[in-house]
């Protein structure tokens, strides 16, 4: 959450959303907007809807005289649902939420309730110069939009629209305003960042972006990628991971589930023995690799075995972060209509799934005691080493976005306890 010029912002979901409420704050900003409320919506399950709209509701109930607009993934997808909310006024697309018209027109009386285009029939993505963000931190760059794929269960591509790619200058650009502002990291996100390029003139690809921003931008100590599509890695990129100190040794990838027949039924592109064989090769190539990874547990007609399989994956892909989402069956997706796995074995699998996450964890905070890292800070006594391990550290005198030498002494099961040391 943000505010500015007494101007709400509720974010919801996932690093690209976190990215465009930084945009819309500094066109609410610009226009002059005042006293109302933002809420860009999430659309990956039901939850995540349901949590917006208590969210619309609260803020009404804190702020009754302010305008409430809400935006993102769940209101370009359902618009009319929002719009016969009693507490929202205004209801503005993905497309129109990065417009500085758009919040021009939010000063102005008479504006149509509901501004939401056809998200399908946008072609191209801009890069957007932002000074800063809420956190010191880390700063997260956009460089790329939509999808073209069509995952069975995955209601996104509906949100956001075709695979769109942001031209590699403006992504250099961005992020050398960002180092300059000083931010010690970027995070390079988008829905499917490893179609980066596709629709760019020229033979562009992730690793090449990557390889252009390290090298234009040498004063940058710290580049991370956000959530990657294993199978879609270009040569490059996995050249860069071996070889680039300033990338981050930390991969968050969507693999979803480690069955096969799962995984087709999901309709992705890759096999359970893709996922394996890409965390081996990228850990020969950078031993000091950390994998994440999202994981769906009761997709439809999973039974107990086919679960198991995603179970062991974690092993077999060496994963340390899960994130783990219960199956949620999202209207208008395939998977909706097939049979659907109880909901308390859904349940009793995802728990399963979380413990064994948590059991990964405690592996790798165990295994890292004695180590000498490097940790961003992100508020006065915790942070993120490279690999993205959280940190506490309290001896630290500095506060978010410096970079501190730590010697780790310990963990407390969910984060390594460091000092800082010279």
């Amino acid at each position: 959450m943000s505010e500015t010029r007494n101007i709400e912002i509720i974010t919801f979901g996932c690093r690209l959303n976190a990215y465009e409420s930084e945009v819309i704050r500094a066109h609410a900003d610009a226009a002059g907007l005042t006293d109302a409320v933002i809420v860009n919506t999430c659309a990956v399950t039901a939850e995540a809807v349901r949590q917006a709209r208590q969210a619309i509701r609260k803020a009404r109930r804190e702020r009754p005289g302010a305008q409430i607009v809400v935006t993102g993934c769940a209101a370009q997808i359902d618009p009319d649902r929002f719009a016969r909310m009693d507490e929202v006024d205004r209801v503005i697309g993905n497309q129109e939420k990065v417009e500085a018209r758009t919040f021009q027109g939010l000063c102005l009386d008479g504006t149509e309730k509901v501004a939401v285009n056809d998200i399908m029939s946008v072609r191209e993505t801009a890069g957007h110069l932002i000074e800063g963000f809420g956190s010191r931190a880390r700063a997260y760059v956009q460089i790329q939009n939509g999808c073209d794929h069509r995952c069975t269960f995955c209601i996104i591509p509906f949100g956001r629209g075709p695979s769109r790619s942001v031209p590699a200058g403006e992504v250099v650009a961005q992020v050398r305003k960002l180092v300059e502002n000083g931010y010690a990291e970027i995070v390079l996100t988008g829905v499917d960042i490893t179609a980066y390029g596709a629709d760019l003139p020229g033979e562009m690809t992730l690793g090449k972006l990557v390889r252009t921003v390290l090298k234009l931008v040498p004063e940058l100590p710290r580049l991370r990628l956000s959530s990657i599509d294993s199978v879609e890695a270009d040569p490059v990129l996995i050249a860069a991971i071996a070889e680039e100190e300033r990338l981050m040794p930390h991969l968050h990838l969507s693999l979803q589930s480690g069955d096969d027949l799962t995984l087709k039924r999901m309709k992705r592109r890759h096999a359970r023995a893709d996922s394996v064989s890409f965390c081996d090769a990228m850990r020969r190539a950078r031993p000091d690799m950390v994998f994440g990874a999202d994981l769906i547990a009761g997709f439809p007609t999973e039974t107990e075995d086919m679960f198991r399989n995603s179970l062991s994956l974690v092993d077999d892909c060496g994963l340390t972060f899960l994130h783990v989402f219960p199956f949620s069956a999202r209207e208008g997706t395939p998977a909706a209509r097939m049979p659907q796995v109880n909901g308390a074995i859904i349940s009793r699998r995802a728990g399963e799934l979380r413990d064994k996450g948590l059991a990964a964890l405690r592996g790798h905070l165990a295994g890292a005691k004695g180590r000498r890292i490097q940790v961003l800070m992100e508020n006065a006594v915790t942070g993120r080493s490279a690999d993205f391990t959280p940190v506490r550290l309290d001896n630290c005198a500095g506060g978010a976005g410096m970079l501190v030498d730590a010697l780790v002494s310990g963990d407390d099961g969910a984060a390594l306890i460091a000092e800082v040391h010279p």
